[in-house]
């Protein structure tokens, strides 16, 4: 299999517009290793710490501090972790967590609060185009409402938020419309409907697979890395709506090279592990649509409500994603897997909300490893890394009305089994 060509006229949007923001970075993975180099007499300075180290550590303080913990996010310019915390009678939670390195910032809301009032809304407020999610920057929970919530539909939305109370949740109007990005120029193919490869993974019983979008998973069984071409690849399970969005495909033939990697293009990026999201980290995203994207965490554990369903677990990005880029990776600069392209609103000319399945969660439900954990993973470049980068998928002849054809069918294919009862298929590959 060989590896994609980006077509000359998106190659000309990532040069001008992401490499030069986010590829350039990608190479240097210890751009923004820590420099955290205080004496022992001033650990109660904040850390200054990498992302992933920061997740790890906002979860060690999630256990330290039990019901005073209320939240926490990454500050990218400062480099720190910043701890909500809900003032008690015990101030010892907030000198914990400033020995720990973190950033305190006390607030009103405990996340049981929060928590209760995003049950709330599923209860009131589930309408199709609305999406909710705990943004702890600003202790609220942030809800979303696409271009289609209008009317009564507006009308019950904003009444159930303003029965939350003050300072409990905000309303963001979106322009676009919450949708799932299955469609043309994509890196794998079944019948009318393409989607994107996310990454090369280890089936529970050593064979060779690889995570994609669930709705994807629902559309077809099989699918091939050439439009038109033999099928490659087999569905062994996929969720769709529901408690995510994710598909574990295997590749048929069982000796199948798939090394862990992300195809960017021009070069890869090896993908050491796959790690947990944190508010405010800074990601990149790759589809075979639009190519390499870059952006921030903005909320975690996330409800959208799709017109398929309602899906719920997700991170919400500002990364611009477009149809065609439905499964496709997102990811660290220093190669760490965070998520699966599941959907949203808006363009990459735009921009707009967009929503990814946590690829931890994916490998959990599916029994699937990923990286260094995955000893069946192969490690030959231009393998199925690239399965999905045909030289047809996203190809100079690929016009937007070819995409817009192929997103419709892809679209009704998930929205058809998803009417079937589809939420949780579990099949046998061959």
């Amino acid at each position: 299999m060989s590896h994609k060509r980006i077509p000359k006229r998106k190659a000309a949007i990532a040069v001008g517009g992401v490499v030069a923001l986010g590829a350039a970075a990608i190479l240097l993975p210890n751009a923004n290793a820590s420099q955290d180099g205080a004496p022992d007499d001033a650990a109660a300075a904040p850390r200054t710490l990498k992302a992933a180290d920061a997740s790890d550590l906002a979860s060690r303080l999630a256990g330290l501090l039990g019901d005073a913990f209320a939240g926490s996010y990454y500050d990218g310019e400062n480099k720190q972790l910043v701890v909500n915390v809900v003032p008690g009678d015990d101030n010892n939670v907030i000198v914990q967590a400033e020995k720990a390195g973190a950033a305190v910032r006390e607030v009103d809301n405990s996340l049981t609060e929060l928590a209760a009032g995003a049950r709330t809304l599923k209860s009131e407020a589930t309408i199709p185009g609305t999406s909710w999610a705990v943004d702890p920057r600003t202790n609220r929970i942030l809800v979303t409402a696409d271009s289609t919530v209008t009317g009564d539909r507006w009308n019950r939305l904003e009444s159930t938020v303003r029965s939350l109370g003050p300072g409990m949740a905000t309303v963001k109007k979106s322009a676009g419309t919450f949708r799932t990005f299955a469609s043309g120029g994509d890196a794998i193919f079944s019948g009318g409907a393409r989607c994107s490869l996310g990454f090369n993974v280890t089936a529970g019983d050593g064979s060779p697979a690889f995570l994609t979008a669930g709705h994807c998973g629902v559309a077809a069984d099989q699918w091939s890395d050439a439009q038109g071409g033999q099928p490659i690849a087999t569905v062994d399970q996929a969720v769709f709506p529901g408690a995510g969005d994710f598909a574990l495909v295997t590749y048929d033939d069982p000796a199948t090279q798939a090394p862990s990697e992300v195809n960017l293009g021009d070069q890869t990026l090896p993908v050491s592990g796959a790690a947990e999201a944190t508010v405010g980290q800074e990601v990149f995203r790759m589809g075979s649509t639009t190519g390499l994207a870059d952006g921030q965490v903005l909320g975690l554990d996330a409800t959208v409500n799709y017109p398929e369903g309602t899906v719920t677990g997700l991170i919400q990005t500002n990364v611009c994603a477009e149809p065609g880029d439905s499964g496709g990776s997102m990811f660290t600069r220093d190669g760490l897997a965070i998520g699966l392209t599941s959907g949203g609103s808006g363009d990459c000319t735009s921009g707009g909300e967009t929503f990814f399945q946590p690829v931890t969660t994916a490998l959990e439900a599916v029994g699937a490893t990923l990286g260094a954990d995955g000893a069946g993973a192969g490690d030959q470049a231009g393998g199925a890394g690239d399965a999905g980068a045909g030289d047809q998928a996203g190809g100079e002849d690929a016009g937007a009305g070819q995409d817009a054809g192929a997103g419709e069918e892809a679209g009704a294919g998930a929205g058809d089994a998803s009417g079937q009862g589809a939420q949780n298929h579990s099949r046998t590959s061959h």
